[in-house]
């Protein structure tokens, strides 16, 4: 007698023309989550003079985001595993259009604010969301150069942000630029409603018993217990936020207060970055997909060449070299890239019904550690009468502790993931045709 197995149609292989159509909505609608994300940073000057705030309070914006961003993502992870991609997109497009809106109509610093919360809250939906979406409508073997592609996607919503809402804001000014670009938000939500789909024809996961708080419970507990998630979590927690802190608040005071550039060199060192964050995330994604091992010692060496680059900048006296600069904004570029390894560790670590509340986790810890490095940092600053050498130095704190837990952790996941390739190939041999 067949097993219920064998007598099932299998599932046909994803790919193709309709997941590259389908996919290239979800990470249309990510882009347009960087671009609102990222547009207050090039309008810190215009929002403290239209609110009337100083330096402490602008950089609130920034922390508030990332708090609620990073707060959301275990609840976004629950949510994509049992309502699905496709709702949980379509709830996010709607909460950061919103809160781009109100950020635009804000009269107050307050109002402007929850806007901003709004704004996080549905930009914590896109990414969880976009890589399950990736999962299931493409080869597993290509899983870890869709998370870096998605990652790109969301380095040039950066570099719009950059380039175009700086240009709308000197020829619009604040209203115009932020309602009119609200708008994107809806050209996005129109093909999210009409083509996306969860997953291909005949491919469904198995359904999960939504029981209430238990089975919120047993997701957590089932998905943090793999030793692949919790590796994942701190391989993105080590490498994404010294660049996320560069880029989202810090390196522009650093780069024009300790090290005297002008604010366009500054600005150039910046944008260097993002362009190195994009060749180095399609180098790690063919490079993790071939070879397999290669994705702790990439996530490993990443940390070790920004702490040395980190440590060479504070150490120099005076003013570095200018390639002393550059090659520290190159090395930065590699963090955000590396931090896509952590998704490829929980991957295999968990099955279907369970990737986006894993996903939700290892997300979690880059941007604790930006939240904790941003807030660090400030705090040292004001301490040591904006010595940029010692308040810099607690990035070291953080990638200390990282690594120590990725070292703890890799060796238990390798094994684990050589248990589980033995095992399924050995059902694929024994079952029946």
């Amino acid at each position: 007698m067949s097993s219920p197995r064998a007598a099932s149609t299998p599932n046909p292989e994803p790919g193709g023309r309709r997941a590259v159509l389908v996919w290239g909505v979800g990470v249309s609608v990510y882009l347009v989550a960087v671009i609102f994300r990222t547009s207050l940073g090039v309008a810190g000057l215009d929002a403290a003079d239209r609110f009337g705030v100083n330096a402490s309070a602008l950089s609130t914006f920034s922390i508030l985001q990332l708090l609620v961003y990073a707060g959301m993502q275990i609840p976004v992870g629950l949510m994509v595993d049992r309502l699905g991609t496709k709702k949980v997109l379509t709830l996010g497009v709607v909460l950061f259009t919103l809160g781009q809106l109100g950020f635009a109509l804000s009269p107050s610093y307050g109002m402007a604010l929850a806007a901003r919360a709004l704004l996080g809250c549905g930009d914590a939906m896109t990414f969880i969301s976009v890589l399950r979406l990736g999962g299931r409508w493409f080869p597993a073997r290509r899983g870890p150069m869709i998370a870096q592609v998605a990652a790109l996607f969301g380095v040039a919503g950066n570099l719009v942000s950059t380039i175009v809402i700086a240009r709308m804001l000197d020829g619009l000014g604040w209203t115009a630029t932020f309602a009119g670009s609200a708008a994107a938000g809806v050209v996005v939500l129109v093909p999210l409603l009409l083509f996306l789909k969860d997953h291909p024809e005949g491919a469904e996961a198995a359904p999960a018993p939504h029981a209430g708080p238990a089975f919120v419970r047993r997701q957590i507990a089932e998905s943090w217990r793999e030793p692949g998630t919790r590796l994942g979590m701190w391989v993105h927690f080590t490498t994404q936020f010294p660049a996320m802190v560069f880029l989202l608040l810090w390196g522009m005071p650093f780069l024009v207060e300790a090290q005297h550039l002008s604010r366009g060199t500054a600005g150039e060192l910046l944008t260097l970055v993002v362009l190195s964050n994009m060749v180095v995330g399609l180098a790690y994604g063919q490079i993790i997909a071939r070879h397999h091992a290669a994705r702790a010692p990439l996530a490993l060496g990443t940390v070790a060449a920004t702490a040395a680059l980190w440590a060479a900048t504070l150490a120099h006296p005076g003013r570095a070299p200018m390639w002393l600069l550059a090659t520290l904004c190159v090395v930065l570029g590699a963090c955000g890239p590396a931090s896509m390894i952590g998704f490829d560790f929980a991957r295999p670590a968990n099955p279907p019904e369970r990737q986006g509340t894993a996903s939700g986790i290892v997300n979690m810890g880059g941007f604790t550690a930006s939240m904790t490095t941003l807030l660090a940092i400030g705090v040292l600053l004001d301490a040591t009468g904006d010595d940029y050498r010692i308040a810099f130095s607690s990035v070291f704190v953080l990638q200390a502790l990282g690594v120590t837990q990725i070292l703890r952790l890799r060796a238990r996941t390798a094994r684990l993931e050589r248990e589980r390739l033995v095992a399924s190939r050995v059902e694929a041999v024994h079952v029946p045709v």
